[in-house]
């Protein structure tokens, strides 16, 4: 946690100086939003050999900072149902992943219109869990299943690319694909409110 907080400072610092150097930012008109995510996790768990996992379903939270129309800062939280992990088929188990992190976003709008493209580049935190059934036959002893965990904890650098509409002067509405992990891509569409 220490590694994020000091993250989102060198990432806050960063913003104000390169937006310094073409306007001077006054944080009293910074503009903060908030929004909600949905979408598709597609992860992978090494070392769970030729077993397959289905995507799961991707929720979540994000919130920033908007310090000029193009620069900004912006924080996210986004957990996973319990997707499956099959093997020739058939469910052995359930991967969960979840991920948070702080970004610098650059938002590029086109020239009369309500679409603007955004780009963000950052630290993000990933950790994906997967429970399998693994099933033992032998001659002398009983068929017995045991479950077998294997975790993964990533955390470094992570971007995402995507596109917004503002559908009004306060609401947006955004489609993202983003890369939060080495073995993690998301897919989402959200919604955020600027006060």
């Amino acid at each position: 946690m220490k590694t994020l907080q000091k993250t989102l400072l060198a990432l806050t610092a960063t913003v104000a100086m390169a937006s310094g150097a073409n306007a001077a930012i006054s944080y009293s008109t910074a503009q903060p939003y908030v929004g909600v995510k949905a979408g598709q996790f597609d992860s992978d768990v090494k070392g769970v050999g030729n077993l397959s996992t289905d995507k799961s379903t991707a929720y979540g939270v994000y919130g920033g900072l908007q310090f000029t129309p193009n620069w900004g800062v912006e924080a996210e939280y986004l957990g996973s149902d319990k997707a499956d992990v099959t093997a020739s088929g058939v469910k052995t188990g359930e991967i969960d992943t979840k991920t948070y992190g702080v970004y610098g976003t650059y938002n590029y709008n086109f020239v009369n219109s309500p679409i603007y493209a955004k780009a963000k580049l950052g630290l993000a935190k990933t950790e994906v869990e997967s429970k399998t059934a693994t099933r033992t036959v032998s001659a002398e002893v009983e068929s017995k299943t045991a479950t077998r965990t294997v975790s993964t904890d990533d955390t470094g650098l992570a971007y995402g690319l995507g596109l917004g509409f503002q559908a009004t002067p306060a609401i947006a509405l955004e489609a993202e694909y983003a890369k939060p992990g080495a073995d993690t891509k998301l897919w989402t569409i959200g919604a955020k409110v600027k006060f």
